[in-house]
């Protein structure tokens, strides 16, 4: 039985998503003295930011915020951490909730010392998604470089030959296919939701191809393709036949800023795509890039002196206008495009070798609601309610935005969950 003054039912904290904004979230709370359970759906954490090659504002890749944040995260004993874990069910009020939490097997143990053996003998092979399925990998795999905890995982596609193969490489006795789903509870007094977000699904944008024409992608794939752990080792070249692009096109608000898709501005896109026009500068420096936008969004003065940079740059072209329609030229895979120039009046046709499509960001829950008590809006971001307390959104599960806004904001949440452990 607890008073108003007195302390809560449990002292602890739950983190329900292993990206920048949930690690920010966790460690925060976890360094003052806090117990912190880090549920990720994932294999691995790390989140979006791990697929980058670079992130803004001072260019670092992955390495330079996550191994810090990793690092952080081993030397601190109040910090459970559970990977291949959804959240269930949210039962209870601030102070006392019961969260049911299932977690999927990896099939792998503690023993694991990532020397690859198994990946060396397996023969089946997935589509892998942590480079959006532009190319393959092993059914026994390290899901990247940077992947925290660095443990290999068996996916449950592996075939009944392959399992007896890998199980028999290991010499270390860490394959375990014994290993079943199991559902547990825990009691936490607050719960912080960095759920993240995922790329607009480009499929839906009928006009603009994507899925239709190989040589169209979108701003994420590009990210990969650039990052030298990517299907292609950091080069850029197009999916059709591995060319170098001498001509490259991105379509701004691809799928944000309209009704029938995303009503609201994603708040990166803009600058991911001028972060990317300095990739492929970087590539090939004669190469012509053509950025069609319908207004330019560079928040700061920081972001807006690199856009000044790009702009002054020759071989970077920007066309207030918005593509409209594109196709396949026959024979070359390379994409006509047409727009209208807004300030000029006039229709543009154009061919370019790649079209990179600025898809926005779509909060993770508007996809999967969580069982909890939490309110949404119309685009399923989660509302915090303050006054309430108890359950609350970080980061891109909030509003988007960028990863040092994401970083602001998880401290502050980690903040109003201590509050509420605290009344």
């Amino acid at each position: 039985m607890t008073t108003e003054n007195s302390a809560p039912v449990s002292g602890s904290i739950m983190v329900v998503g292993g990206g920048i904004s949930g690690l920010t979230t966790a460690l925060e709370a976890a360094e003052v003295g806090y117990e912190v359970f880090l549920i990720e759906k994932e294999a691995s954490l790390g989140g979006r930011v791990s697929q980058l090659k670079h992130y803004f504002p001072k260019l670092c890749p992955p390495t330079c915020g996550l191994e810090i944040n990793y690092r952080r995260l081993k030397d601190n004993k109040n910090i459970k951490v559970y990977t291949l874990s959804e959240v269930q069910k949210v039962d209870g009020k601030p102070g006392n909730y019961t969260v049911s939490v299932k977690t999927a097997p990896r099939y792998v143990n503690s023993n694991c010392t990532c020397c690859g053996e198994c990946a060396k003998v397996c023969e089946t092979e997935i589509s892998n998604e942590f480079n959006f399925g532009m190319d393959r990998r092993k059914a026994a795999y390290l899901p990247h470089n940077m992947a925290f905890p660095q443990r290999y995982v068996m996916d449950p596609a592996m075939s009944k030959d392959d399992r007896e193969k890998v199980k028999e490489a290991c010499k270390y006795n860490a394959v375990d296919f014994t290993m079943e789903e199991r559902t547990f509870d825990l009691k936490v007094g607050a719960v912080v939701f960095a759920t993240g977000w995922q790329p607009y699904d480009a499929t839906r944008i009928d006009n603009l191809g994507f899925g239709r024409y190989q040589n169209i992608i979108t701003n994420m794939m590009l990210e990969r393709l650039a990052s030298f752990n990517g299907p292609t080792e950091g080069k850029i070249i197009r999916p059709s036949d591995d060319k170098a692009p001498e001509t490259i096109a991105f379509a701004q608000c691809a799928g944000s800023r309209d009704e029938n898709h995303l009503p609201y501005c994603s708040y990166i896109c803009c600058m991911a795509s001028l972060k990317h026009a300095t990739y492929i500068r970087a590539q090939y420096p004669d190469a012509k890039i053509y950025i069609y936008y319908i207004d330019l969004r560079t928040p700061g003065r920081k972001y807006e002196n690199f856009y000044a940079k790009l702009k002054a740059d020759k071989n970077v072209f920007f066309v207030k206008g918005k593509v409209a329609e594109v196709s396949e030229e026959s024979g070359t895979g390379n994409i006509n495009l047409v727009a209208e120039d807004t300030i000029s009046g006039e229709k543009i046709r154009q061919t370019v070798d790649m079209l990179v499509l600025a898809t926005g960001m779509q909060p993770t829950c508007a996809i999967d609601k969580p069982a909890a008590d939490l309110t949404f809006d119309d685009e399923g971001f989660i509302i915090n309610d303050f006054s309430k307390g108890g359950l609350f959104a970080a980061g891109c599960a909030n509003k988007p935005a960028d990863v040092v806004t994401s970083n602001q904001n998880a401290t502050g949440m980690a903040l109003k969950a201590i509050q509420t452990l605290r009344r």
